[in-house]
């Protein structure tokens, strides 16, 4: 097994050859510019993890590890158009660099393209791939067609919004380490396991992403802090808020996630200190601490050896810790 960081620099390599600007260039430049903004490469680091548990097969894996890293970063390009963010990773986003047409048209490449790298692999593990891919890839429009919903509805059921983060972010967690073991020639049982795991692991990680929007350092986060709150999102900060919030605070909460106020800093800062006073924000950071550690029982249970599972932990813990 290799390091993090050297599966890091290994998938780079790899990206770097793979994503080339030609000709429409106003086509592939926004792909390369959103493909080279960096990012922490989880989820086709995952991938690659999975394939040499498994089998060692990490090289073999790469296309697949690129796939995932395309559709994920496509789904960006989108969500930033659909959320009219101007940032990503602390730098212009794709339409906002170029324009809206662009940033559709691009994104829609990537998606093609994304697909396109299965056809690296052969037989059965194609096929495998690809259904797996194809579920996955849907769930994930699902998942950002609830969250849109939500932006307008009064009231959300926490298992509705939990329900949703698992398709915007922990499915294609889990899929990026069944693809590893896809490769890797994992039994049926072990795929199940560590997809099980990603997805736990994926919610985990996306409550704190929720928490990091409300909390976070702008200089470590890379976009604008309170992003969540000016899209009047209701995550899970939100709705854990009113677990134990007073009427007149409630009111409040409920009437600012109405407003589009011009200067917005008044309206976060008031947000953030409801989600402070009610308490929502320890509970945030024990769910994600919960999530993690309900994967981290998954692990105890799947046929793989002890250094396996201690790598699969520390990258657990180390998404846990995260301040980015």
């Amino acid at each position: 097994m290799n390091s993090i960081s050297e599966y890091q620099e290994e998938f780079q390599s790899f990206l770097s050859q793979k994503i080339e600007v030609k000709d429409p260039k106003n086509l592939y430049e926004p792909i390369e510019y959103i493909m080279n903004l960096g990012g922490k490469r989880l989820r086709p680091v995952l991938v690659l993890v999975a394939a040499d548990i498994f089998g060692n097969k990490s090289k073999e894996a790469m296309n697949a590890a690129l796939a995932i890293e395309v559709f994920h970063n496509f789904s960006l390009v989108h969500d930033d158009i659909m959320d009219q963010a101007s940032l990503r990773r602390g730098k212009p986003s794709v339409h906002k660099k170029w324009d809206l047409n662009t940033g559709i048209l691009s994104g829609d490449a990537m998606l093609i393209n994304a697909y396109q790298l299965f056809e690296h692999y052969e037989g059965q593990t194609f096929r495998e791939l690809a259904q797996l891919f194809t579920r996955t890839a849907i769930q994930v429009c699902e998942g950002q067609q609830y969250d849109v919903d939500y932006e307008n509805e009064i009231k959300i059921e926490l298992a509705d919004y939990l329900k949703m983060i698992n398709y915007k972010t922990g499915v294609l967690v889990g899929a990026a380490l069944e693809m590893g073991a896809i490769i890797g020639d994992a039994s049926q049982k072990c795929r199940r396991s560590i997809y099980n795991y990603g997805s736990l692991i994926g919610k985990a990680f996306q409550l704190k992403d929720d928490y990091l929007d409300i909390f976070g350092e702008k200089e470590f986060f890379g976009k604008k802090i309170g992003g969540d709150i000016i899209e009047n999102k209701k995550t899970f900060l939100y709705l854990k808020a009113f677990e134990n919030i007073s009427p007149a605070d409630a009111d409040a909460l409920k009437h600012l996630y109405t407003l589009q106020p011009e200067n917005p800093d008044q309206k976060i800062d008031t947000v953030r200190d409801i989600f402070s006073k009610s308490g929502a924000a320890e509970k945030t950071l024990a769910a994600i601490e919960r999530y993690t550690e309900d994967a981290f029982e998954i692990l105890g249970t799947m046929d793989i050896g002890k250094d396996e599972k201690d790598y699969l932990k520390n990258i657990g813990e180390m998404l846990m810790g995260r301040k980015v």
